[in-house]
Order: C-alpha cells, then sequence, then structure tokens
C-alpha cells in the first residue's frame, strides 16, 4: 500500500528544488558585460567632486545664540545669525575599488568658508559686526554599494556608511573694539559650528547619493525599441561586481520581439574577459546578442527581399527576365517568353555569427524562390533554390551605436523545387553569384549602417574607440566625457 508522502520531506524537497532553480539563473552567462576600470572611475569622481561640491555649498547654518559670563558683572548673550557658505574647496578625492564589496569614497583635505553676522549684549553694553569662518582639514570616507532591481534591471546604488572629520574651525570677527568681550563666546561658536557641519557634511554626502547619482543611473537604457519587430534588452541581472581593478556589470544583452517575447532556444557562452585597463569603459558584446537578433528577426518574418530587374544595373548583362533565364533554362522562355522574374528571397532558419580572434564570420541560409511576372501582374512560379552562404561581417562602433558590413566570400546553390522542369543548378551559379552581393546585401548593409544603440547613460560621449574580436565576443574600449 502506498503511504503519503511526509510533508516535511515535501518541504525539503521544495526548498532543494528553488536552490537548485536560484542557482541555475545565478550562473547564467550574460549577452553583455560593462567594465568600468580604475581610470573610468578616477573620470566619474572628477565630476561627482563638481555636484558634490554645489550641493555641499547649499548646507543651511542655522542661527547660533548662546550665553557668555563676566566677570562680576554675570551673563551676557550673543548670536549668529545670516550665516552663508561662500565656498567648498576640495583638493583631494578619489574613489577606491573594494573587491566584492563595492566602492569607497575617500575626500581629503577639504575647506569651508563662511560668514555672516554677529551681536551680544550685556545691559547697556551691545555690540555687533560681520565674522568670517573658516572650516579647515575636512575628510569624508563613504562607503558606496552598487546593486540592481530585478524588477526593472536598473543600476541601484546605496550609501553603505558615512564618516567625515573637521580638524579645526576658525572664526575672524570685524566691526567691534571690544576684543575681550568676543573672546569669552567666539570659541563656543567654534565648537557649535564644527559639530553641526561634522552631522550635516554627512547627509549632505548621502542624500546626493540617492538623489543625484541614483537618478542619473537610471537614465541608463534599460530596454529600447528598435522598429516595430524587436527590441534590446540590457537589463542588469546580477549585482555589479568589483575587484581591485574594475567595476563590472552583467547585462542580458538580447534582442527580443517587442510585442510577444520569448526566449532564445540558445544560451550565451561564456566570456573570457581580457585584463585590458587602458580604456575608461568596456562592452564585451557576445555573439549571442548579434544571434539572438536573427533569431528574432526571422522568427516574426522580417528576414525577407524581393528582387526586380529595376533593381539591376542597367549596362549589367544579367537580367531579371524571361528570356535571360531562358539562355541558362530554355523551358523559361518557352513556357514564360518576354516576361519580367522577381526573386523574393527569405531566410529559412536564424542566420548564425561565429566570432574568434582572426574574423568574424556569418552564416545565413535563404531560400529564394524565382517568379514569372505575368501580363495581370500575377505571379507564376519557376524553381526555389536554396543559398548557403559565407559572409565576412565588419563590426565598428561610433559614438553610441554598433554598425555593421558585409561581405559575400562564397554561395552554394541546391535546387529545392522546380515548377519548370529538370535543370541543373549549377547554371544559376553566377546568377545568384552576381545578384545577390548587388542586390540583397545593399539593402542589408543599408539597414546595418544605421546601427544599434549601446547601452549609454544620459550626456556621456564615447571617444578614442578601440574594437577587437575575441572567441565568442567583440571587446569595444572607449574613454568617455560627460557634457
Amino acid at each position: 500500500m502506498a503511504r503519503e508522502p511526509d510533508k516535511a520531506s515535501m518541504r525539503a524537497t521544495l526548498v532543494v528544488l528553488a536552490t537548485l532553480g536560484t542557482a541555475v539563473i545565478a550562473t547564467t552567462n550574460p549577452g553583455v558585460v560593462a567594465r568600468i576600470t580604475q581610470k573610468g572611475l578616477d573620470y566619474a569622481c572628477q565630476q561627482g567632486m563638481t555636484v558634490l561640491r554645489k550641493e555641499l555649498e547649499k548646507i543651511t547654518i542655522p542661527t547660533f545664540s548662546g550665553t557668555f559670563e563676566i566677570k562680576h558683572l554675570g551673563e551676557g548673550h550673543y548670536s549668529f545669525y545670516s550665516m552663508a557658505i561662500r565656498g567648498f574647496q576640495i583638493l583631494g578625492s578619489q574613489i577606491e575599488l573594494v573587491p566584492s564589496e563595492g566602492l569607497h569614497l575617500f575626500i581629503s583635505n577639504a575647506s569651508v568658508k563662511i560668514s555672516g553676522k554677529w551681536k551680544a549684549r550685556k545691559n547697556f553694553i551691545k555690540t555687533s559686526g560681520n565674522f568670517d569662518l573658516s572650516v579647515e582639514g575636512v575628510s569624508i570616507s563613504a562607503g558606496l554599494k552598487p546593486g540592481f532591481d530585478p524588477a526593472s534591471g536598473h543600476c541601484t546604488v546605496t550609501c553603505s556608511a558615512c564618516r567625515n572629520h573637521i580638524e579645526s574651525v576658525r572664526v575672524h570677527i570685524s566691526g567691534s573694539g571690544l576684543g575681550w568681550l568676543i573672546k569669552l563666546f567666539h570659541k563656543k561658536m567654534e565648537s557649535a559650528l564644527q559639530k553641526m557641519m561634522n552631522k550635516k557634511i554627512c547627509q549632505v554626502v548621502t542624500n546626493s547619493v540617492s538623489s543625484k547619482l541614483q537618478p542619473y543611473l537610471e537614465t541608463l537604457p534599460v530596454k529600447t525599441q528598435i522598429d516595430n519587430v524587436a527590441g534590446i534588452d540590457y537589463s542588469l541581472v546580477a549585482p555589479p561586481t568589483t575587484t581591485t581593478d574594475n567595476l563590472d556589470g552583467q547585462l542580458k544583452g538580447e534582442f527580443f520581439r517587442w510585442n510577444q517575447r520569448s526566449p532564445p532556444p540558445f544560451a550565451p557562452p561564456p566570456l573570457a574577459f581580457p585584463g585590458d585597463h587602458d580604456r575608461m569603459v568596456y562592452l564585451g558584446i557576445s555573439d549571442y546578442f548579434f544571434n539572438t537578433a536573427g533569431f528574432v528577426y526571422q522568427q516574426a518574418g522580417a528576414l525577407n527581399l524581393t528582387v526586380t530587374d529595376n533593381m539591376i544595373p542597367k549596362k549589367s548583362k544579367f537580367r531579371l527576365t524571361t528570356n535571360f533565364f531562358g539562355i541558362l533554362i530554355p523551358q523559361v522562355a518557352t513556357m514564360f517568353p518576354n516576361m519580367e522574374v522577381q526573386l523574393v528571397f527569405w531566410a529559412s532558419s536564424p542566420p548564425h555569427l561565429t566570432m574568434n580572434p582572426a574574423s568574424l564570420v556569418f552564416t545565413p541560409t535563404l531560400d529564394t524562390q524565382a517568379f514569372a511576372v505575368l501580363q495581370n501582374s500575377s505571379l507564376a512560379p519557376l524553381f526555389v533554390l536554396r543559398l548557403t552562404m559565407n559572409i565576412s561581417v565588419t563590426v565598428g562602433a561610433t559614438l553610441d551605436r554598433l554598425v555593421g558590413q558585409l561581405e559575400l566570400n562564397k554561395l552554394l546553390l541546391e535546387l529545392k523545387h522546380s515548377d519548370v522542369g529538370p535543370f541543373s543548378v549549377g547554371v544559376l551559379q553566377a546568377v545568384m553569384s552576381y545578384v545577390v552581393p548587388i542586390a540583397v546585401i545593399p539593402k542589408v548593409n543599408e539597414r546595418l549602417q544605421k546601427g544599434f544603440p549601446l547601452p549609454m547613460p544620459a550626456k556621456l560621449q564615447a571617444f578614442n574607440l578601440v574594437l577587437r574580436s575575441h572567441q565568442n565576443f567583440l571587446l569595444l574600449g572607449a574613454d568617455v566625457r560627460y557634457s
């Protein structure tokens, strides 16, 4: 007699299955790897200090009031008010990579200039004036923890810790000859201001991360529509990781059907990222990225093209007419004399791109059907060919896009079906070897030259680009500037 499974065992089994499922997701290779080097972080730190300095200069300083003692006369009152920061100078700053933890921001040797008004009174004694205050030896240490939002795929960053220290505060008071009176309270003022600034500086740093840096990171495109067929998914698939040299982000890096998404039937290969560090940023773009494009467009039926005689140069001896084809296949001219011929090309399977250090090779398989165009404009089928091609690919990059260029190396023909009787497919080899390079590939290149967008955040321009082919991926390196 079968026994009902123990509930505890069932729960344990579910936990194991869930853990295994999580492990499979976690070990999935990315389609694109984005890398920021220390050189890139140094530039980011430089730009960030400009923003942070402006935020620190916005610190509001409250009125400070207190009492002081005059021997034999009793207690007096003072007030410092209308205080404003005139400048926050940062002389030293650095972002350090902390392996497996994140980033550490260090600011050293900063100073603050503050001006304001003061007044003091003790019975019949009243005095007032202006003051200048110098905050010297300001240092700040803050941890920055990168992460990601699984729902949106956006990168996130939080300020995990912040500490700051002020070496000294010096007040220079003007506007009164009662120097002995001022000495009674200005030390208290220095101490109170030092405590206030210590508290507010880290508040500004933490708030700047959430209100300035995080919104900027969200300008990095996650899902971008290319046309009415496809989009590109650049969402993060895991939290960014840090090593001693780089900050790496793993991106999904795949094309998808814009209105009908389904996963491709193949997975990204591992990327053996080289240790290049001379550019600020790098993108490792897997062949998976390009092959998902072929899969999506082929599945959508978008990889097709109709070639007619008016697309052939007028001076060419090759014509898309039944009379010309009749020279090679006599029954075509006999059955359909003096008619134009249309060639309809379509991808019968998803095209495939192979990458290695020496070359990029594209191996699409196309079917083409030839039709005779009758006088009533209807089409009469002639034959169907299968074209297996070997094509060299040249990939380039502009400021924010990948572009490509194809060049036919080899073309093989196979006769799939004939509506005009048997013939040797070899007689069409020269025709197809001519038509494909002058009518089909230029149309594809026209689209490839428009390019596909790279994942760049707002107002960031790439320059000094370098592009190299590796096994299974392209490596794009660039320096960047913020405009």
